[in-house]
């Protein structure tokens, strides 16, 4: 006698031909997310400048607003005049940031060349505690390395930072052309006036807190930036002016930046004094300085405009490091409060939203952002 096998229940079957249409989805997204990673890797250097312009132009749009409301007798100034005045302002101020930057550059390769021996020596007695054996084994790996050719090959790359700056600008410019039509492309892209006014306050919101964000870290950069120069020059170090702006740069990074500028600090003295006491003093006051101005005076002025975890923080540092390098960790704080805001106020991606905020209600913060209807 033959036994029928029983009737194939409804919910199996329905998951019996899930299945298929599942693994082919899976595997779409996986290749596209390889896609999307491999376009962002091979086209970083246009990627990163468009993101920085788009960054800038959002900066500027601030202040031409605060330029319009100027009077000038009855008259308030006129639109395009605000826009003229600051985007000739930001151009020099990033061709003078550009050519600070090289000129430090190449101040720090000069003395670093002149500075080798003295610094493969010191560094080596950073491992004497371990022994002579090893502090000799560690003094004959370094001079293996030719550490000038490596000096080189860096300035050579940070010439392309004129090259970027010119494209950045160049972005802006073609953005604010843009500028005039913005509103009635959003209007044609969604179709109708209440839901290109919806994308409108997302865009606002995040301009607003990316704005918030790097005016105030700008603010204490400068100042952490300023203190470690004038202990650099108490302290007697010849390269003050470039720690001083390597620490305003390396504040921007978050959480890590803060720590390889004390760190290279610290390093600098060592091999230029060579005088542990001093060494550890200086180590200790520059310490102080970074956990004072980024530990109470950065949150203090940041209020609300920033409130993302720590660790979705590091995720986006290490991610946007991995993909486009050095700026990638500048950039990685904007396009994580961007990522935060458009997932806040999407039904689909509200499970990102709580991630990546710090305590779990994205969209009350990113509603307090926006601006009444």
């Amino acid at each position: 006698m033959t036994s029928t096998p029983p009737p194939d229940q409804p919910g199996i079957a329905r998951l019996r031909r899930a299945e298929p249409g599942g693994a082919a989805t899976v595997a779409l997204v996986m290749i596209a997310f390889a896609v999307v990673l491999f376009l962002l890797v091979q086209a970083r250097f246009l990627l990163t400048s468009l993101v920085t312009a788009i960054i800038l132009f959002s900066l500027m749009s601030d202040a031409i607003d605060m330029i319009a409301r100027l009077r000038v007798g009855p008259m308030h100034v006129p639109k395009w005049l605000a826009s003229l005045v600051a985007l000739a302002l930001v151009s020099g101020l990033l061709l003078m940031l550009s050519a600070v930057i090289l000129s430090q550059v190449n101040t720090v390769v000069t003395v670093t060349l002149s500075y080798t021996d003295r610094s493969l020596a010191a560094i080596a007695g950073l491992f004497g505690w371990m022994g002579e054996g090893v502090e000799a084994a560690v003094l004959d790996a370094m001079r293996s390395v030719d550490i000038s050719a490596y000096l080189r090959a860096g300035a050579g790359r940070a010439g392309s930072l004129l090259s970027a700056t010119i494209l950045v600008i160049i972005f802006v410019t073609f953005l604010f052309v843009e500028r005039i039509w913005f509103r009635a492309k959003l209007i044609a892209l969604y179709g109708s006036l209440e839901r290109a006014e919806r994308a409108g306050r997302i865009i606002g919101t995040i301009m607003r807190r990316v704005n918030r964000y790097l005016l105030v870290k700008g603010a204490v950069s400068a100042l952490t930036g300023a203190v470690i120069y004038v202990l650099a020059r108490v302290f007697g170090l010849d390269l003050a002016l470039p720690l001083a702006i390597l620490t305003f740069v390396l504040n921007f990074i978050p959480s890590v930046g803060s720590i390889v500028a004390t760190v290279m600090l610290g390093l600098v003295a060592w091999i230029q004094l060579g005088d542990s006491g001093a060494v550890i003093a200086l180590f200790v006051l520059a310490g102080a300085v970074q956990f004072l101005l980024g530990n109470i005076l950065d949150p203090m002025l940041m209020g609300r405009a920033l409130q993302l975890s720590s660790f979705g923080i590091i995720i986006s540092l290490a991610f946007w490091g991995a993909v486009w390098g050095i700026p990638g960790m500048f950039l990685s704080v904007p396009m994580m409060v961007a990522a935060l805001i458009v997932s806040s106020e999407t039904p689909g991606l509200r499970t990102l939203a709580v991630l990546l905020s710090r305590d779990g209600h994205p969209r009350a913060e990113a509603a307090g952002d926006a601006p009444p209807a």
